[in-house]
């Protein structure tokens, strides 16, 4: 399913710092929304840290990153101290956001087939519409994309 071009699907989640995001709240900004398997792994880790270490350049932007994991609050508390991250987690144990965007799919590693997180990344611009996504993303470099991709937005 492609959702570029459309509008966002809207979605309201626990999140760290004990409280509920509603996506469409953030309408009138560039959202960087980030689905990502789970906490605490080095793939998941690489790229907390490396949304973190841009999260300044991102804001220049006008730009809010978020993510999004099927990790409970705690977990995502616990990730959030351990490596300083500054953007709000989402907790979506229901995969209500992952179903929405169409990142719960059938994957294989080592041969076995299981159900779970595509790591993908969307950008949803200030009128609320998806303009790009990134599904399967490699970690290295892919936040640089992102950040070059939102840098174009706004010149």
């Amino acid at each position: 399913m492609n959702l570029i071009g459309k509008e966002a699907p809207d979605l309201t989640l626990p999140a760290t710092g004990n409280k509920e995001i509603t996506l469409s709240d953030y309408k009138g900004s560039t959202i960087v929304l980030y689905f990502y398997p789970k906490d605490m792994t080095p793939g998941c880790t690489t790229q907390a840290c490396d949304f973190r270490d841009q999260t300044a350049l991102f804001k220049e932007q006008g730009a809010v990153v978020i993510g999004i994991s099927p990790d409970p609050v705690d977990r995502h508390e616990k990730f959030m101290e351990k490596h300083g991250l500054s953007f709000p987690l989402l907790a979506d144990e229901e995969l209500k956001a992952a179903n929405a965007y169409d990142v719960w799919r059938l994957k294989k590693n080592f041969g076995k087939e299981y159900m779970g997180i595509v790591r993908s990344t969307f950008v949803i611009d200030r009128n609320f519409t998806v303009v790009k996504e990134w599904r399967g993303v490699r970690v290295k470099d892919h936040v640089n994309e992102v950040l070059e991709f939102v840098k174009g937005l706004s010149s």
